[in-house]
């Protein structure tokens, strides 16, 4: 082979590298599922299987609320083939990189808007849509289908059949958790059916097993405000008065709040963590939406039962 042919072939490698390295929309880049929390993220794996890259923004243990990105994972949801976001106000710190995702022309599925979200019923928040709709299974199992839709018609080179196999299998397993909750929650008797939680979270898991809300640390549907003195003796006083056993407080947040309001209630309540908004990290005690919501589930009868 001649020197000139080495240098042309060398070139012409040169080129297709490049090429490749640059791929933008529409090419194999597209082929990406970003999702933005690890809770949706572990959903989503599940349906999507081996069929497609699944890359998700928010690290183990983190807050929804508050957690930021990169800039080059930012430039990876503007190349996404499909963007999932939990949405209703949820991920305040990339709300602006999932609007810029979507001028960009990336497909994007606001799972929270599409599963009958309901409204925070009091405080700060009250009458604005509640984002934390996976407290109860069977919006997740909506959510699911929904998904599974989302991939099928954004993501070039999935397997449809596969991608409907791998959903009705998970959907199986997430009704299946929500028959073990209500059996577990089955066990607290009504009048101690109580919550007191760090940040007003679980409105969906109180609609779907017959829960009272009674109060919230933060009387906010977001981990971002702060309560007042007054807030803090207000719920000290109805948790006396309820005689509340445990106050939850979320596993990805300090529970500073929580013990000052325990001991300004004057009574012996317990202060019990919860892995509400995030996912462990492996081993951590809530690696996947099921663990998580099975640890949670006996976390909150232990407490109200009180064993803890």
């Amino acid at each position: 082979m001649s020197r000139a042919t080495i240098t042309r072939s060398a070139l012409a490698l040169a080129v297709l590298l490049t090429a490749t390295a640059c791929a933008g929309p529409g090419d194999d880049e597209q082929a990406t599922v970003v999702v933005t929390t690890n809770i949706l993220g572990d959903i989503t794996e599940n349906i999507v299987g081996d069929q497609a890259q699944v890359s998700v923004l928010m690290a183990p243990n983190s807050d929804p609320h508050s957690f930021g990105i990169s800039a080059q994972q930012a430039a990876a949801m503007e190349r996404a083939g499909l963007l999932v976001y939990n949405g209703l106000g949820l991920e305040e710190g990339v709300l602006r990189n999932v609007e810029a995702a979507a001028e960009a022309g990336v497909a994007t599925v606001e799972v929270g808007a599409a599963v009958d979200p309901i409204d925070y019923t009091s405080d700060e928040s009250e009458g604005q849509p509640d984002p934390h709709f996976w407290t109860d299974p069977a919006r997740v199992a909506e959510a699911v289908d929904l998904i599974a839709d989302q991939v099928i018609d954004n993501v070039p080179g999935v397997d449809e059949s596969t991608i409907r196999d791998n959903a009705d299998r998970y959907r199986g397993e997430v009704e299946d958790l929500d028959a073990t909750m209500a059996d577990r929650f089955a066990e607290i008797p009504e009048q101690h059916r109580r919550l007191v939680t760090n940040h007003h979270v679980f409105g969906y898991l109180a609609e779907r097993y017959d829960f009272e809300v009674i109060g919230a640390v933060i009387p906010s549907g977001t981990t971002l405000a702060s309560p007042s003195a007054s807030d803090l003796e207000s719920l000290a006083n109805t948790i006396g008065e309820a005689g509340v056993p445990a106050i939850f407080a979320d596993s990805s947040q300090s529970d500073r709040l929580a013990q000052v309001l325990a001991e300004q209630a004057g009574i012996d309540v317990a202060v019990v963590s919860l892995y509400s908004e995030s996912l462990s990290a492996e081993g951590g005690g809530a690696a996947s939406y099921l663990e998580m919501m099975r640890a949670n589930s006996d976390s909150i009868a232990d407490g109200l039962l009180g064993q803890d």
